[in-house]
C-alpha cells in the first residue's frame, strides 16, 4: 500500500450537525419518512413529550409496572406508524396532505397507528383485581384487542427494524400452538390462540415483559443523557484525550478512532451513532494518511461495537442483565471492565500490526489537540459524567443517576458560555433522544412475544437439553482422540456447547438488533451454560459479548456498513474486514467463562487466578492478532501464523498442558521475528 506520509491530517473538530446527518443517514433504526412541515411539527412535539415523560418518571418516581410500560410502548408504536414508512423506498419526498392523506400521511397508517394505542392502553387501564381474575380467562375484548396488538407489534417492528424478528416471534408462536405435531423432545401439549394471546397480553411475561420495562426505565434515560452529553461538547473532548494519548503513534488516526470510540462509548450505548460521530472525523483521516478505504471503515466499525460493552452507560443488554439476574447495575458495569478492555486491545493490536506492515507514520506535534486547551475550553461538560457515575455508585436506581445527569446536561448545556445551548437545541435533544426509543421499543415487545412462548411451552429446557446432550456427544468423540489427560471430559463438553452458543449468536446477529439477540439467548442458551455450571453472570456475559458482534457480522452489519458508506468503500467487504478486526472479542468470552476471575465479580474470584487469565488473554488476542495482520516484529510466514492461531487458542484453555503446550508454540515464531528484524536485508 502506498503512504501519503506528505499529506496533512486536518484537525479533529467534531461537526456535530453533520454526525446526526450522516447517523440518520445510515442507521435504518431512525431514519424516518420526509415529512410534511405540518406532521413534523406534531411528531417533533409527541416525541418530546415522550422525553419528557420518562425525564420527569426517573426523577420524581415511576408509574405502576403495567402503566409506565403501557404508556411508553403506546407512544412507540403510535409513533412507528406516522414515521415509517410501509416501504423504505416510500420515503424520498414529503408528500402533500390531502383527504386520504392527513398530513401527507395514508389514513392505513393513521387507523394503524390509532389501533395500536388503544389495544397496548387496554391492559394497563384495567382494574388490578379485575386484571387478576381475568388472567387466564380473557374476555372477547381482551382476545380481539391482544390479537391486534400483536399483529400491529409485528408490523411496528418489521417497518422500525426489519424481517427477521418479526419471522421469528411468528414462529415461536407457531410453535406454541402446534405443539402436539412437534417432533421428538420438542413436542408439548399446544396452546389455543386465547390461551396464547392471554399469556402474551395479560401477563408480565409476554409482551409487556421485562424486555420491554427495561427500556422503559433504563435505556430510554441513558440513551437521552448521551444525546446530550454529545451536544454540550464532551464528545469532542473525549476526541482530543484520544488524540492526545494515541495519535502520535504509527497510524496515529487508526489509533485515536479506537481510543476515541472507547471513550465515547462511555457515554453511548449505539454502535451506529458511535461509528457515525467518532468516524466522521477518523476515517477520512486514515484514508488521508494511506490507508486502504475497507480497512478505515472498519477499524472504526469494530471499534465502535465496543460502545454497547464501555461501562458506565454500555448498551440496552446490560440494563436487561440487572432484571435478568436481580444485581445491581454497579456489578454489571465492574464486571464489564476487563471484557471492554481486552475488546479495544483486540482491535488495537491489529491496527498497530497493520501500520507497522505498511509503514504508516503517526501524528505530528501541529496536527494534535493542545489537550490543555481543551481541557480549559470543555471542562464542564465532565460534570454530569462524574455525577451520573457517582450517583450509580453510591447505590441509586439507574434512572435517578441518568435522571441526574440529564439535568445537568441542560444546565451546563445552558449556562457554558463557551459552548452555550440555544432552547431550539435544548426541543431538538429531547426529540432526538425519543428517536432512539422508537426502534428498541418495538424490537423488545416484540421479544417479548418470543419469550412468553417460551415460558408457555419450557421449550428453553428442551433445547438446553438437545444442546447438552450434542455437546456431551462431540466431546466423547474428541476426547477419544486427544492424548489421555489433556483436556477433561467436562472440560470438552462446556467448550463444545460454548463453540455452539457463539455460533448461532453470531447467525442470530446476522439478522436481528443485539438487545434483540441478546434477549433470545439470555432465556434459551444463559440456561444451558447453567446446567453445566457456570455462574448466571458468566453465561449472560458470554451471550451478551456474542451478541454484540452482530453490528459487524454480515449481511446486516449496520456498524460497518454506516462506515463503508462515509468511506466509500464496499460494504461487505468492509463487514468482512471488521469481523476479521473482532476476532480477538471471540476468543475473551472463552477466557471469562474458564476463567471466571477475568469479571471480577464471581463468587471463585482471586487476584491470582485473575492475573493469570488476564495475561493468558492479553497473549493470546496478541498472537491471534499477529496471526490475522501478517505482521508481529516482521512479516510473518504461513507456518508462524497457523502457530500462532493454535496457540492463541490453547492459551485461552485453563488446561495446564495446553496453556504449556499454546507458550511452546510461540517461542520458535519470536525466534525467527526476533533474528529477521534484525536482518531486514535478509527478511525482505
Amino acid at each position: 500500500m502506498a503512504t501519503e506520509n506528505g499529506d496533512k491530517i486536518a484537525p479533529m473538530e467534531l461537526d456535530e450537525a453533520k454526525a446526526r446527518e450522516l447517523e440518520e443517514q445510515f442507521d435504518a433504526e431512525i431514519r424516518f419518512r420526509a415529512l410534511a412541515p405540518a406532521a413534523a411539527k406534531l411528531i417533533g412535539a409527541l416525541l418530546v413529550a415522550l422525553s419528557i415523560f420518562h425525564y420527569y418518571t426517573a426523577g420524581f418516581g415511576l408509574l405502576s409496572e403495567m402503566v409506565h410500560r403501557g404508556i411508553h410502548l403506546s407512544f412507540v408504536l403510535g409513533l412507528i406508524f406516522l414515521v415509517f414508512p410501509f416501504k423504505r423506498r416510500d420515503s424520498a419526498e414529503p408528500p402533500k396532505s390531502t383527504l386520504l392523506r392527513p398530513l401527507g400521511i395514508s389514513l392505513l397508517d393513521w387507523a394503524l397507528a390509532i389501533g395500536a394505542v388503544v389495544a397496548v392502553l387496554h391492559v394497563p387501564l384495567i382494574p388490578l383485581d379485575d386484571l387478576a381474575f381475568r388472567v387466564g380467562n380473557p374476555t372477547t375484548t381482551d382476545v380481539v384487542l391482544g390479537g391486534l396488538l400483536v399483529l400491529v407489534l409485528l408490523e411496528a417492528t418489521r417497518r422500525s427494524v426489519g424481517w427477521p424478528l418479526p419471522v421469528i416471534a411468528l414462529l415461536f408462536m407457531a410453535y406454541s400452538i402446534w405443539g402436539p405435531s412437534m417432533p421428538g423432545i420438542l413436542v408439548h401439549p399446544g396452546a389455543t390462540f386465547s390461551q396464547l394471546i392471554n399469556h402474551l397480553y395479560l401477563t408480565t411475561q409476554g409482551i409487556y415483559g421485562i424486555a420491554l420495562g427495561v427500556v422503559a426505565t433504563y435505556v430510554f434515560h441513558f440513551v437521552l443523557f448521551g444525546v446530550f452529553a454529545t451536544r454540550i461538547g464532551l464528545g469532542q473532548l473525549f476526541l482530543d484525550c484520544a488524540a492526545w494519548v494515541a495519535g502520535r503513534y504509527a497510524g496515529g488516526p487508526a489509533k485515536v478512532s479506537i481510543f476515541g470510540s472507547a471513550l465515547f462509548g462511555m457515554i453511548s450505548g449505539s454502535s451506529v451513532a458511535n461509528t457515525v460521530t467518532v468516524g466522521s472525523l477518523t476515517i477520512p483521516a486514515m484514508i488521508r494518511l494511506g490507508y486502504k478505504r475497507t480497512f478505515a471503515a472498519a477499524v472504526e466499525s469494530a471499534s465502535s461495537t465496543g460502545g454497547q460493552i464501555t461501562p458506565p452507560i454500555m448498551g440496552a443488554a446490560a440494563f436487561l442483565m440487572i432484571e435478568f439476574l436481580n444485581l445491581p447495575y454497579t456489578t454489571i458495569i465492574v464486571a464489564a471492565i476487563v471484557p471492554a478492555f481486552m475488546h479495544f486491545f483486540g482491535v488495537l493490536v491489529q491496527v498497530h500490526f497493520e501500520a507497522k506492515r505498511n509503514g504508516l507514520r503517526g501524528m505530528t506535534s501541529d496536527e494534535m489537540p493542545d489537550l490543555k486547551e481543551a481541557f480549559k475550553r470543555d471542562w464542564p461538560t465532565v460534570i454530569p459524567l462524574v455525577v451520573l457515575i457517582a450517583v450509580l455508585m453510591s447505590g441509586y436506581t439507574p434512572y435517578l443517576a441518568a435522571f441526574w445527569g440529564i439535568t445537568l446536561c441542560i444546565a451546563v448545556g445552558l449556562l457554558n458560555p463557551r459552548r452555550r445551548m440555544s432552547f431550539t437545541e435544548l426541543f431538538e435533544g429531547l426529540r432526538d433522544g425519543a428517536k432512539y426509543a422508537l426502534a428498541v421499543g418495538a424490537a423488545a415487545a416484540t421479544v417479548g412475544i418470543i419469550v412468553g412462548v417460551v415460558t408457555l411451552t419450557g421449550v428453553g429446557f428442551k433445547i438446553s437439553y438437545i444442546v447438552t446432550s450434542t455437546a456431551a456427544q462431540m466431546a466423547t468423540f474428541v476426547g477419544a482422540i486427544l492424548p489421555t489427560g489433556m483436556f477433561s471430559a467436562t472440560g470438552l463438553t462446556l467448550l463444545f456447547t460454548l463453540i455452539m452458543t457463539g455460533v448461532v449468536c453470531i447467525l442470530m446477529g446476522c439478522g436481528i438488533p443485539t438487545t434483540a439477540n441478546y434477549i433470545i439467548m439470555a432465556t434459551i442458551a444463559a440456561p444451558t451454560l447453567g446446567m453445566l455450571g457456570v455462574e448466571p453472570i458468566v453465561a449472560h456475559f458470554f451471550v451478551f459479548y456474542y451478541g454484540v458482534l452482530a453490528d459487524i457480522t454480515p449481511p446486516v452489519a449496520l456498524a460497518a456498513y454506516a462506515a463503508a458508506g462515509m468511506a466509500g468503500a464496499d460494504p461487505f467487504k468492509t463487514g468482512n474486514t471488521a469481523f476479521r478486526l473482532g476476532l480477538g472479542k471471540v476468543l475473551v468470552p472463552f477466557v471469562f467463562v474458564f476463567s471466571p476471575s477475568l469479571l471480577l465479580v464471581t463468587a471463585d474470584f482471586t487476584w491470582s487466578n485473575f492475573f493469570l487469565a488476564f495475561f493468558g488473554c492479553v497473549l493470546g488476542i496478541t498472537c491471534l492478532g499477529a496471526a490475522l495482520s501478517g505482521w508481529m516484529l516482521t512479516r510473518t510466514q504461513k507456518w508462524e501464523q497457523v502457530l500462532l492461531i493454535v496457540a492463541a487458542i490453547l492459551l485461552v484453555v485453563p488446561e495446564l498442558i495446553s496453556s504449556l503446550i499454546g507458550v511452546a508454540l510461540i517461542i520458535p515464531v519470536l525466534l525467527r521475528q526476533v533474528s529477521a528484524s534484525r536482518a531486514p536485508a535478509a527478511a525482505a
